[in-house]
C-alpha cells in the first residue's frame, strides 16, 4: 500500500506543475523550487526530531542517491521539450519494466511470469490511458525519446537505490539527505535564483514549493523508503505505476480536462495491472497458511 501511495504521490506533480506553468512559472522556478521546498520541510521535521548518528560515508551515499531522485524530474521535463504529453508519459511508464531487469540483473532474481505478465498489461494500459491512440499524427524526435527513457532509468534507480542504501537509517531522515542531494543537483543545473529575485515570496512560488516539495520530494522517498526493503524492486515498480491513473484523475477533477473512454479503460487496465501480482501474492500466502 505505501508503495502504491508512493507512485499516487507523484501522479499528483502534473497538476500543479501545469497550474505553475499556467500561473507564468518557468520550469526551471518550478522544478528548483520543488526541490528546495521538500528539502527545507525535511530539514526542519528532522531538525525537531531526536538526532541520529550515522558515518559519513552513508550521509555522502545517500546524497549521491538523490541524483536518481532529480534525474527522473530533469529528464522528464527535457522531454517535454520534444515531445507531446502523452508520449513523454509513456517513455517515463518504462519503468514499470525496468525495475523487473534491474531485480533480475542486480539481485539475480528471476521475476516471475506473472510480474511480467503484470508489466505486459501495465503497457497497454499506459498507451490507452495516456490518449496514444486518439493522436493522429505522432511526432517522435529521437531527442525526445532518449531524454524520456532517461527519465525512466532514472526513476527505476530511485525505486531501486530506495530499498538498498541506507535501509537502516530512519526513514525521514534518510529521505532528507536523498532530498538534499537531489536539490544540489538541480541547483547545479537551474541556479535558484527564484530566492532572490522575489518570484518566490512576491509572485507566489512558495505555494507551488510546498505543493510539489510535499508530494514530489517529501512522500515518496518516505513510503519508497519504508516499503521497497520488504516488497523489492520490481513489485515495487508496478505497484508505482498508479502514478499514471493518478495523472489522470487529477486532471480531470481539479484541471477539468476531458478524458475519453478509451483513456478510462486504460486506467482501469493499468489498475488490473497493478493488483494481479498482488492477488497472487495473497492467494499464495492463504495457501502456505493453510
Amino acid at each position: 500500500m505505501l508503495a502504491f501511495l508512493g507512485g499516487c504521490s507523484f501522479g499528483i506533480l502534473s497538476t500543479f506543475v501545469k497550474i505553475a506553468y499556467g500561473q507564468g512559472f518557468t520550469p526551471a522556478q518550478v522544478v528548483g523550487s520543488q526541490f528546495f521546498g521538500g528539502a527545507a520541510m525535511l530539514w526542519i521535521i528532522v531538525l525537531l526530531r531526536k538526532k541520529y548518528k550515522m558515518k559519513m560515508s552513508m550521509v555522502f551515499k545517500l546524497l549521491a542517491s538523490g541524483i536518481a531522485m532529480a534525474g527522473s524530474g530533469l529528464c522528464y521535463y527535457q522531454s517535454l521539450k520534444y515531445l507531446d504529453a502523452s508520449i513523454a508519459i509513456i517513455m517515463l511508464f518504462q519503468f514499470s519494466w525496468m525495475g523487473l531487469f534491474a531485480e533480475w540483473i542486480l539481485d539475480r532474481r528471476v521475476p516471475g511470469k506473472g510480474k511480467w505478465f503484470s508489466a505486459l498489461i501495465l503497457f497497454v494500459g499506459s498507451l490507452l490511458a495516456a490518449g496514444i491512440l486518439n493522436v493522429k499524427e505522432i511526432s517522435m524526435p529521437l531527442p525526445g525519446i532518449i531524454w524520456g527513457l532517461l527519465a525512466a532509468i532514472s526513476f527505476t534507480a530511485f525505486i531501486f537505490l530506495s530499498g538498498r542504501v541506507g535501509v537502516e537509517v530512519p526513514p525521514l531522515t534518510k529521505s532528507m539527505l536523498m532530498s538534499t542531494g537531489a536539490f544540489i543537483v538541480v541547483s547545479l543545473i537551474f541556479p535558484p535564483r527564484f530566492l532572490i529575485d522575489g518570484s518566490f515570496v512576491g509572485e507566489g512560488l512558495y505555494k507551488y514549493a510546498l505543493l510539489l516539495g510535499v508530494f514530489g520530494v517529501i512522500l515518496p522517498p518516505l513510503l519508497f523508503s519504508i516499503s521497497m526493503p520488504n516488497i523489492g524492486s520490481g513489485l515495487g515498480t508496478i505497484l508505482s505505476s498508479s502514478e499514471l491513473p493518478t495523472a489522470v484523475f487529477m486532471s480531470v477533477i481539479v484541471l477539468r480536462e476531458h478524458v475519453s473512454v478509451v483513456q478510462w479503460i486504460g486506467v482501469l487496465v493499468v489498475l488490473a495491472g497493478i493488483a494481479l501480482p498482488n492477488i497472487r501474492a495473497l492467494r499464495r500466502r492463504q495457501t502456505s497458511l493453510q
